[in-house]
């Protein structure tokens, strides 16, 4: 491509024979070469035949698969390639089989997940190019024979799986133009030679045929595709922020992270075994302490809590699961951690059963408003009247806020208000009152007792004395 756009007015653009090919860095054998995207730093101005300008960048990328790069690697390269090229060239080897649709199929979503809301095809012309092409007597070299081997592909047919079908649809309404060209082989010297440099003597004719027909048809004036956005023309500022743009979005969290067909089958599958897990557990709790069930001692949910959890546990651990056991150990701490704050709500759902725990809220504000009258009384009666004012001024707030709290109950709205009255209830009820209350049973049972142990002290010494009298 790098020798067409610099010799394109020449008919002898593709060199001479003896001519090393240069450009992007390549070489042969069976690790990658190129890693990311790379664009040539060369801006080719062309003049299209209507007279207006059009400058053509050349954009290489690495392979996808290969063994250095992630699914979400691969998966970025392709989409961000995609998103910012008016022509995507999808290079494939020797056919175009299911798995090669279906990857085509993440990325582009991966694409169009990144790019904003739109009502047409996201991206322009897709060509597929496959290598090494073995079956000319099927469908011949070139344009035609490909394309007319990528409607055969890409056909939607009644008896087809419903994968197979959505597969194709989806990449028929992600590209404006879809194409397909089909090269030879080039020849045992490029694929053997270790010291291959791409002189064009080593290369087996037809592929040098196909490829003086391949190259301007993408690259030709007549050929070019500007690149569009949402229907807008890009310019090349344009292109630079909308670059910006994009890598900031993949370097984000807002995507989902794409996953190999095993990781997202172990996912699904794990999944599926803490949703039956937590189903059992729900259903035994339910029997417990749900719906119209009377209310449970705290010590005996708690009980039944941890019956049900265990089995639950049990359950998800004997389902078959893939990814191993450190994979699968990570979902049996999410189910626990879930079934804890289901168990959470059970509790909450227990104690609005107890009568006594609903009636915590008004027996709370009427004990302030008790204490207060009495203090307030009796600092009247003394002539403290700040203190006396204030204990009225607390007493009103506490009728205020039990006749607000019985209205939310009542009627039901307003219900931020009565949650935040309970929460004043309950500090109060823990913070004050309840200890208050334990201190003074406390005081009163040891008095008691000192009460007892003296009374028997006197009788005994009673006891004792009249012995002596008699």
């Amino acid at each position: 491509m790098l020798r067409y756009m610099y010799n394109r007015n020449s008919s002898c653009w593709i060199g001479g024979n003896n001519e090393p090919l240069t450009g992007f860095t390549w070489r042969g054998g069976c690790e990658r070469e190129t890693t990311g995207i790379q664009i040539w730093s060369e801006v080719f101005v062309i003049d299209k035949l209507d007279g207006t300008k059009v400058a053509v960048l050349l954009m290489d990328t690495q392979g996808a698969f290969d063994s250095q790069s992630t699914i979400k690697d691969c998966a970025t390269v392709f989409a961000l390639s995609t998103m910012t090229s008016s022509v995507q060239v999808y290079n494939l080897s020797q056919n175009i089989q299911e798995d090669d649709l279906q990857h085509l199929q993440l990325f582009t979503e991966y694409g169009r997940l990144a790019m904003e809301e739109i009502y047409q095809k996201p991206f322009q012309t897709l060509m597929f190019l496959i290598r090494d092409w073995s079956y000319p007597y099927e469908h011949s070299y070139g344009l035609e024979g490909g394309e007319n081997f990528l409607e055969k592909r890409l056909q939607v047919k009644q008896n087809q799986h419903e994968e197979l079908q959505n597969v194709r649809k989806h990449i028929r309404s992600c590209f404006s133009n879809l194409g397909c060209f089909l090269l030879p082989h080039p020849g045992l010297k490029v694929a053997t030679n270790p010291n291959f440099d791409g002189r064009l003597n080593d290369i087996d004719d037809d592929f040098k045929r196909e490829l003086r027909n391949l190259v301007p048809l993408l690259l030709a004036p007549e050929n070019l595709v500007e690149k569009e956005i949402s229907g807008s023309k890009v310019t090349c500022r344009d292109l630079v922020e909308y670059f910006k743009a994009y890598i900031k979005i993949y370097q984000g969290e807002a995507l989902p992270h794409p996953k190999s067909m095993l990781q997202a089958t172990a996912e699904a599958n794990n999944l599926a075994a803490v949703a039956g897990a937590k189903d059992t557990y729900n259903k035994g709790m339910e029997q417990v302490c749900g719906g119209d069930k009377p209310y449970i001692a705290p010590s005996d949910l708690e009980r039944q809590h941890q019956g049900f959890k265990e089995s639950a546990v049990k359950q998800f651990c004997a389902v078959k699961k893939m990814g191993g056991d450190e994979f699968c150990h990570r979902y049996q701490d999410q189910l626990e951690a879930e079934i804890d704050e289901i168990y959470a709500n059970f509790v909450k759902h227990n104690d609005g059963k107890n009568i006594f725990y609903a009636a915590r809220t008004p027996a709370t504000l009427f004990a302030v408003m008790f204490a207060m009258y009495i203090i307030s009384g009796l600092t009247g009666f003394l002539g403290m009247s700040p203190i006396a004012s204030l204990c009225n001024l607390l007493m009103g707030l506490a009728l205020v806020s039990l006749c607000t709290w019985a209205y939310v109950k009542y009627s039901g709205e307003f219900r931020e208000v009565g949650i935040v009255i309970d929460q004043i209830a309950e500090t109060l009820w823990e913070q004050v009152l309840k200890p208050l209350s334990e201190n003074l049973l406390e005081d009163n049972m040891r008095q008691s007792v000192t009460n007892s142990i003296k009374a028997g002290l006197s009788e005994q010494v009673s006891h004792h004395a009249r012995l002596k009298t008699d």
